[in-house]
């Protein structure tokens, strides 16, 4: 019963408003047309009075140049009476006249109709037309004017709306009778129209009920060229399709768990991430405690004291540079980068880096060759040093004895069209095996460990050059690597681009 109701309730509504629309658009309609219909009666009338006020002004004209050079109200007083008459009978409307002080000068009516014109008259003296609208008259007011331009008088038509009247209440009757018949079958044929849609859709809600329940379908419920047509068609397409659906629901279940594993694996590597900066955060601590003990113990020693202080150096050495990476890092997740970027001239920032690194490069046996150009990049330049400097420190750190390490630079044009500055660092170590090139962008992942600990590396140092490359719309990447060396590119926007996420 309510599922009935439900029905009623939408047909119903459907055709009340059908009817609210089909009565908008006749009542607008009406409304227009009749407005027009006024708007074109009154713009012919205009026309008409201001042609027969043309003809009444040459007539004046023609009057004053017969009678003399005689003043206005002279003129007026001895002609305005006969002019009256004469005007009457070219315009076919009754005339009146009136000299320029508003006084009457003649009319060709038996009597004069009472009106009060005063302010009419005002607008006739200025040389403007005026109306005066009574029921079903109107009276015209226009100035007249002698052979010499020369403001005379004023003449004013009687004339009689009761036909245009008439016509616009036909009309209007007209517009009434078709409008409420218009109405009436509109809405019929709608509620027909309506209550036949309504009742295929019923048709298809229960094929799609019979579909829930597990009744498919062995043909279309509804066989039209319409949208319903389609739309039935639709229901037995899924109807067949529900099968096949469960397969594909299977598959993705399967794709659910393996994303609930990555999950777990992400939890694990951040449980990972903590235990690794913990264990590198302890072993150069103990370091330092175990050297503090031996300087406490035998301080009358000196080759132990000085020993004692260069190990204690290198392992704070090493604490500060893990802490400070470590708080880069945290820091890239916290703070916007474009707040700090700007366009940096480049040569002298790279000159500076390799001259940063040079006394470090000689003690090591490393040359450090540059092949630099000038251009500028969008990058914040404390930023874009820390990557160099990291990169080249690698560079240097992991060469061969005797080793190079080139850095140089290249404007070039992108896939995308905009302009992107390469900066390659390429040494002559022992390259990074196969197996490693796509983790050593991961925090705390080193290739060797004995290694890294020997030069004081973290693991954090490639991943701090990725954040940062990254947060300034860049890339950075393992460009080659071999026997003969390793490359590595980093690629940053010549001009402001928009920044990642």
């Amino acid at each position: 019963m309510r599922r009935r109701a439900w029905r009623l309730g939408l047909k119903w509504k459907a055709a009340v408003l059908l009817a609210v629309l089909l009565a908008t658009v006749i009542g607008v309609l009406s409304f227009l047309v009749l407005a027009g219909i006024q708007d074109d009666q009154r713009d012919r009338l205009e026309q008409t009075l201001a042609e027969k006020t043309e003809a009444a002004n040459l007539r004046v004209r023609q009057e004053g140049i017969t009678s003399g050079s005689l003043a206005a109200d002279d003129f007026m007083e001895r002609s305005g009476q006969r002019l009256a008459v004469d005007l009457g009978a070219q315009s076919g409307l009754p005339v009146t006249l009136y000299k320029q002080d508003g006084t009457l000068a003649g009319t060709s009516l038996p009597f004069q109709p009472k009106a009060d014109v005063k302010d009419a008259l005002a607008y006739t003296a200025q040389g403007q037309s005026a109306y005066i609208t009574e029921g079903d008259r109107l009276l015209y007011l226009a100035p007249l004017y002698n052979a010499e331009g020369k403001l005379v008088g004023t003449i004013q038509f009687h004339v009689s709306l009761a036909e245009q009247h008439a016509f616009y209440e036909r009309i209007q009757r007209l517009f009434w009778v078709t409008g409420v018949l218009v109405l009436v079958a509109g809405f019929l044929l709608g509620f027909l129209y309506v209550w036949r849609q309504a009742h295929i859709i019923d048709r298809l809600n229960e094929a799609a009920q019979d579909i829930g329940d597990g009744k498919y379908l062995s043909a279309p419920t509804v066989s039209r060229a319409d949208e319903l047509g389609e739309l039935a068609q639709g229901i037995y397409e899924m109807s067949g399709r529900i099968s096949s659906s469960l397969s594909q629901l299977t598959e993705e279940k399967s794709k659910l768990l393996e994303a609930v594993a990555r999950l777990q694996q992400l939890e694990k590597q951040q449980k990972q991430f903590i235990g690794n900066i913990s264990h590198e955060l302890k072993t150069p601590l103990t370091s330092i405690l175990a050297y503090a003990d031996l300087l406490d113990m035998y301080r009358d020693d000196p080759e132990l004291l000085d020993e004692a202080g260069k190990q204690i150096g290198k392992e704070a050495a090493r604490l500060y540079g893990l802490v400070e990476k470590a708080l880069k890092l945290s820091s890239m997740d916290v703070y916007e980068f474009e707040t700090y970027a700007k366009s940096v001239s480049l040569l002298p920032l790279l000159q500076e880096a390799v001259d940063r690194l040079q006394a470090k490069a000689g003690r090591y046996g490393i040359e450090i060759v540059s092949t630099l150009e000038e251009g500028s990049v969008w990058a914040d330049p404390e930023n874009l040093m820390h990557m160099v400097l990291n990169l080249l420190d690698n560079a240097i750190k992991y060469n061969k004895p005797g080793g190079k390490v080139l850095l140089s630079n290249e404007a070039v044009r992108g896939q995308d069209g905009l302009g992107w500055m390469n900066i390659k660092v390429r040494d002559t170590g022992i390259g990074i095996p196969e197996e490693a090139r796509e983790k050593i962008f991961d925090p705390f992942y080193t290739v060797s460990a004995d290694r890294s600990r020997t030069h004081g590396g973290t693991g954090l140092g490639l991943s701090l050059v990725k954040g940062l490359a990254e947060k300034q719309g860049g890339t950075v990447e393992l460009a080659a690597s071999g026997a003969e060396g390793s490359l590595f590119v980093i690629m940053l926007p010549l001009q402001r681009t928009k920044q990642p996420v």
